[in-house]
């Protein structure tokens, strides 16, 4: 399913990007986000967000639809057409940009990972990283590991040649 664009309440902007509504692939992030921000108690403290409240048992009885559909593995395009409408009802201009940001925030979170490595080793890659002329440690570590797989695949095909 193509991601489907925002109708816009107001005048369309006329620079940026286009506004898009949720995608199956960003459910996992985005409905958790969407279930905190629809609560009435979240929307009173943000008023600008929204631009139809009447219509919350709605919007929470498709978006637990979409829900036990993605559970179960089936098709959801249809109640997830009919829930991003019902979003597009729900915020306002301003407030689905806002929603867009914060998930744009959370995907960029669950992207990356930290790691506690010790100090010797932090100077073992940058050393590594001065003598391959290697920017990050993303690159350092990349490099590194991608050596170590070609020194698997060279091992084993060695092997199978001994044994033959």
């Amino acid at each position: 399913m193509a991601a489907q664009a925002w109708k816009y309440h107001e005048s369309k902007p006329t620079a940026g990007r286009k506004l898009l509504l949720l995608e199956e692939s960003e459910l996992i992030f985005a409905l958790p986000l969407i279930y905190r921000l629809i609560n009435p108690d979240a929307a009173a403290s943000k008023a600008t967000w929204f631009y139809n409240l009447n219509s919350y048992p709605e919007l929470v009885t498709l978006l637990n639809e979409v829900v036990r559909l993605r559970k179960k593995g089936q098709l959801l395009d249809n109640e997830l057409t009919k829930a991003n409408n019902m979003l597009n009802q729900y915020f306002s201009d301003f407030g689905w940009r806002m929603v867009r940001k914060e998930l744009s925030q959370i995907k960029k979170r669950q992207k990356k990972s930290h790691i506690e490595v010790s100090r010797d080793i932090i100077q073992r890659l940058k050393h590594y990283m001065e003598t391959q002329k290697l920017d990050s440690f993303d690159q350092a570590i990349d490099t590194l590991l991608s050596e170590h797989d070609e020194i698997s695949a060279l091992d084993i095909s060695q092997a199978g040649y001994i044994m033959d």
